[in-house]
């Protein structure tokens, strides 16, 4: 029995192990994947911050593509929210622009580009996500609603099981330890 678990456990950790050095030499071919990629169509990386945005939310995004004092135009028409001019920003040969997600917009991935004075473009991408409801949820339900007197009865039943399968095994346990 004991040499069977054994055998378990050692299988189950060397899988994990392997797992965990597996995981990230597959993502790193990933991301070098994608940023040659982006190299062979001429595009430099544009950061999107947030990644995630919200409709009605302001978003900022920066480049290195336009150089040392460059300028651009930032181009969200994907999600309709239009041309934004990008400008040097405090730090050394970054350019950053603005804009704002539309409030009709649909949830999904939108690309945002910028096109730079010196000819380089940019690239990145932007999720619109759902909108969090703000204050209160009509639901037509009128109120909270009480816990279901069945579902009650049945967890207790079971935690009390547990407890006394628990109690059981560990004074069975005891007793075998005695005995020997």
């Amino acid at each position: 029995m004991r040499t069977t678990a054994r055998l378990f456990t050692g299988t189950a950790l060397a899988v994990a192990a392997i797992g965990a050095f597996a995981a990230p030499a597959a993502y790193a071919d990933n991301e070098w994947n994608n940023q040659s990629n982006q190299s062979s169509q001429g595009h430099e990386s544009l950061e999107v911050f947030p990644s995630s945005a919200s409709p009605g939310e302001t978003v900022t995004v920066n480049t290195l593509a336009c150089g040392k004092h460059g300028h651009g135009v930032g181009d969200a028409n994907s999600l309709g929210a239009g041309e934004f001019p990008l400008s040097p920003s405090t730090h050394k040969e970054v350019v950053v622009g603005q804009f704002r997600v539309p409030e009709h917009v649909k949830a999904g991935s939108y690309w945002i580009s910028v096109a730079c004075d010196n000819g380089k473009t940019a690239r990145g991408d932007l999720t619109v996500k759902h909108r969090s409801p703000s204050g209160h949820v009509q639901t037509g339900v009128g109120g909270s609603i009480g816990p279901d007197t069945a579902q009650v009865t049945a967890g207790a039943a079971v935690l009390a099981a547990a407890a006394v399968g628990g109690v059981w095994l560990l004074r069975r346990r005891a007793s075998g330890a005695q005995g020997h």
